[in-house]
């Protein structure tokens, strides 16, 4: 019996950006995805959805939060995931521009782990998403 290959719609990963995020965080939202092409496979294609609003909420939970992935149950659907930007000059003050932005980054990769996760088909794992995700930000800033 010949096992035929699931052919998924469209591959990569792709960044959009809505009206009003800053632009010093759109600007690292669309570089960390370049470094990311170059290193992980994204053979079901996941759009990443850059929000202007301060928190976003999480469809299932209803809870506020910075970031969601949408993992459908069906491969043939196209994930997406949606990172809340609006807290950055908070954020700015707080901490300083540089780990303003690796806060939003940090989310970003975060949930790249789920649907890393999601495609093998593995439980969602919070401790795994952000240990992985730690160590793809580190890889990052030391290919910069």
């Amino acid at each position: 019996m010949r096992r035929h290959r699931v052919q998924y719609p469209r591959s990569g990963l792709r960044v959009r950006c809505q009206k009003g995020v800053e632009p010093a965080v759109r600007q690292s939202c669309l570089n960390f995805p370049v470094w990311l092409r170059s290193t992980i496979e994204f053979p079901v294609r996941v759009v990443v959805y850059l929000k202007k609003d301060y928190q976003i909420k999480n469809k299932y939970s209803k809870e506020l939060v910075s970031a969601t992935f949408f993992a459908p149950y069906d491969k043939a659907i196209e994930p997406y995931i949606r990172i809340a930007t609006g807290d950055y000059e908070e954020l700015v003050s707080k901490r300083g521009e540089i780990d303003a932005l690796w806060a939003i980054l940090r989310s970003m990769a975060h949930e790249i782990v789920h649907y890393q996760q999601w495609i093998e088909e593995k439980e969602f794992d919070e401790t795994e998403a952000e240990t992985k995700g730690e160590e793809l930000l580190d890889a990052f800033a030391d290919s910069l």
